[in-house]
Order: structure tokens, then sequence, then C-alpha cells
């Protein structure tokens, strides 16, 4: 089975690097990790000039990876060869490249270190080199984090980073920053330079260093609506049109899908406890389920229904699926009344 990468990157940080890693997946955060992680550690500083090599997809081949790979270390114990963007190389794909790296595989130097970082998609299962990699080297899947399990994601990697933030200011990272892990990351090496560690992130310290307004970001856009508080979220949507830093059309009407699935979820088991409607609604503290609730007493099922239809809607207005010309104001206008009227 492919490895995962929090895995693989705690048995790096115990000092244990193998022969060959192929890293993979629709997740490019993870295999930055890995690969940053091996590049700055594997050698000593005064070693790596001779030692070291990074390479990129789309400048080199199979072939001279492996030429490379064969050579022998200088005044070091080992060698290092990084193929940055692998998935650019073409011959990854076709048979004869395939069975290259193959032999290699089968026979590898075990003083060099040879590293593929392969983004934002897979190799093909049915082909003999996945299954070879599997068994023979290291193969590392990274998989993005599903929309329900990112804010515990993002509560886990800032308390990896020795500081700590409760459930509600992850939610307002989540929800601002979307499911871009090195945006959030990055952001939050912000916060690291400010905040001595073992601080505490708060949804005010987030406001502030991060720069999410507290009246009209993408959760005050969802409570208004929530809420049908037509004035307000006219109000927080003209903010967005104005200030298209601030916000995106597309993550927003992915964070209100979301919100009414779960509103629908909840009319769906009238009769589930708080524990069974955590779990179906892939929510961790029962702090949240007053907002569903809330907006459950004021959403009849059949409006839910309505109301996911109109986001679909927009969300094929804001992608160009449409026929007409919608401009983000149109769309933004549109759903909100159609979304409070109902």
């Amino acid at each position: 089975m492919p490895q995962k990468p929090d895995v693989i990157l705690q048995e790096l940080k115990k000092g244990v690097f193998r022969p060959i890693y192929f890293l993979q997946g629709e997740e490019p955060f993870f295999i930055d990790q890995i690969t940053d992680y091996i590049e700055n550690h594997a050698l000593e500083p005064a070693e790596r000039s001779f030692n070291q090599l990074v390479m990129y997809g789309k400048d080199t081949s199979i072939g001279n990876v492996i030429v490379q790979a064969r050579r022998f270390p200088m005044m070091s114990q080992r060698q290092l060869v990084l193929v940055k963007e692998a998935q650019e190389i073409t011959a990854l794909n076709n048979k004869e490249g395939q069975e290259l790296l193959i032999k290699y595989i089968n026979n590898p130097v075990e003083t060099t270190i040879l590293v593929f970082a392969y983004k934002y998609k897979k190799l093909d299962g049915r082909k003999e080199l996945p299954k070879v990699l599997d068994k023979k080297a290291t193969l590392v899947e990274s998989e993005k984090i599903p929309d329900y399990k990112l804010r515990d994601w993002i509560m886990g990697y800032i308390t990896s980073q020795k500081y700590f933030a409760n459930a509600s200011a992850a939610e307002l990272l989540a929800d601002h920053l979307g499911n871009d892990l090195s945006r959030i990351a990055k952001e939050l090496e912000k916060l690291k330079i400010t905040l001595p560690e073992g601080s505490e992130i708060t949804k005010n310290i987030i406001h502030e260093k991060i720069g999410i307004s507290k009246e009209f970001n993408a959760i005050e856009f969802q409570q208004a609506l929530a809420t049908r508080n037509t004035a307000k979220a006219l109000q927080i949507a003209n903010y967005f049109v104005a200030n298209p830093k601030a916000s995106h059309l597309i993550p927003n009407l992915s964070l209100l899908f979301n919100f009414f699935m779960k509103v629908l979820i909840m009319h769906s088991n009238p009769r589930a406890g708080n524990d069974e409607l955590l779990r179906l609604m892939g929510l961790r503290s029962e702090f949240f389920l007053k907002d569903y609730r809330a907006a459950k007493n004021l959403f009849s099922y059949t409006q839910v229904l309505h109301v996911l239809h109109q986001i679909r809607l927009a969300d094929g207005y804001a992608k160009g699926l449409d026929v007409g010309d919608r401009d983000e104001e149109a769309i933004y206008k549109d759903l909100i009344l159609q979304i409070v009227r109902c």
C-alpha cells in the first residue's frame, strides 16, 4: 500500500532516508513538505555542492535522471537527486520510460537518495511502474483534504507548529482561505513571526493579522443568508465585488452549498441525536449545531432544496456555463434574493 505523507515525514525527522521516493497525488502541499525536508536535511551544507542535484521534469529525461542517480558521492556518504515537477517527464507515462526506471528500482545505488515530486496527479495504477514502486521503493500518495475535515487539519497543523487554536478560529481560516493548504501554511507563517511559541491563535488575531474583515467575510455572508437578512447580505456582497482580493465568488458558493447541505441532513434526520448529527454532518463539536438548527427553523425541507438549486445555478453562471452575460454583482444579487425570499 502507498505510504501516507505524515508517516514518511515523521520517519525523515528521525533521520531515516530511503533510496527511492516517488511522491504523487493531487495535493502539492504534502509533496512540497517532504521534498523540502529531504532537500534541507539529507546532506550537510558542506556536502551539497558536489552531492545534491535538483532537476526539473520539463528540462530532463528518465535516462538523464538515472545516469545521475548511478553516480557515486564525492567526500560524502550519500548523494541526493531530486526531480521536481516530475509529472512533466512524458516518458514516465510510456512503456520505454517506465521500463528504464523499473530497471533502476530493481537495482538502485544505495548511496543515492532519488526523489520524484510528481504533482497534481498519479501514475496509472494499472501499469507495472506504480506496482513496482509500491513493492520495492517508497510510493507516497498525497491526497486532498476533504472540506469537512479541513478545520480539524488546520487545528492539527497549528498544534504541530507548537501553537494552538480552537475550532471557531480554524473554521474562520478554512472558510476564508479555502482548501489551499499552501496558502493556509503561508498565512500561519506570518502569524508565527509576531506570536511567541505556544500562543493561542484566536479569531481576533486572524482578523487583525491576516486581514479578514470582522463584518465582511464569507462566514458573515453565510450567516446573513441563513437568517434571511437581505440588507446585510447585499452589503457584504457589494463589499466583495468592490474588493475582489477580500473574497472570491466560487469558494463562497461552495461554502454556502456545504452549509445548506448540512441543513438538509438535519431535516432528513429529525430523530437523530447530537452525536449522530455530528457524524452525519462531518462536524466535530456540538457548538456548530446551533447555526444549522436556526437555519432549519427558517427554511423548510423544500426551501432548502430550492436554495441548493439556486447555488448550483449561480456556480454555473460564475464558471461561464450559462448562456448570457452575468457579472459577479448580478450573480450575488440574484442569489441573495432567491434565497431570502423563497
